[in-house]
């Protein structure tokens, strides 16, 4: 796995989290998207896929997970590898505190339109953003239309 995971802050990454990812967990690894690997009390590794807003288990241990990533379909399937090459190629290489995003979110169908729609972001402002947009709209079925606002929230 390419990026370096110790000198990160799980608790500050998952903080817009916490309405989906409850229980202490640890971080195992995380994409060059931001997803991230983290391991339960219970040593199970689980997926926050924060591009689609979902947390799911991957592994039932963390050892299954290591032995799970000598696989290279499984480790595009996980780190979305073949893809991070192709916008590494257009000049975008996150660094170990960055990660790629995008101007308008993937879980849009909109955001297919949009030329040039991946940037490197900071990986904790990313994961951050991410994790208060799915908490607002997972109750919103999928296909439904969205407003956004952008501002602070009201009291």
């Amino acid at each position: 796995m390419p990026f370096e995971i110790e000198h990160l802050d799980v608790n500050r990454l998952l903080e817009q989290w916490r309405w989906l990812c409850t229980k202490p967990v640890s971080l195992v690894a995380r994409s060059g998207f931001g997803d991230l690997f983290l391991r339960t009390a219970e040593g199970k590794v689980l997926c926050l896929n924060v591009r689609k807003g979902t947390l799911a288990e991957v592994a039932e241990s963390e050892s299954s997970f290591k032995n799970s990533l000598k696989h290279s379909a499984t480790r595009d399937l996980w780190f979305a590898e073949q893809q991070l090459e192709a916008l590494a190629s257009h000049g975008l290489k996150p660094n170990d505190l960055q990660c790629v995003g995008f101007k308008v979110p993937v879980i849009f169908s909109e955001s297919a339109d949009v030329p040039n729609n991946a940037y490197v972001a900071d990986l904790y402002e990313q994961v951050s953003f991410l994790g208060d947009l799915h908490r607002q709209i997972a109750d919103v079925p999928d296909g439904a239309k969205v407003i956004l606002k952008v501002g602070q929230p009201s009291a």
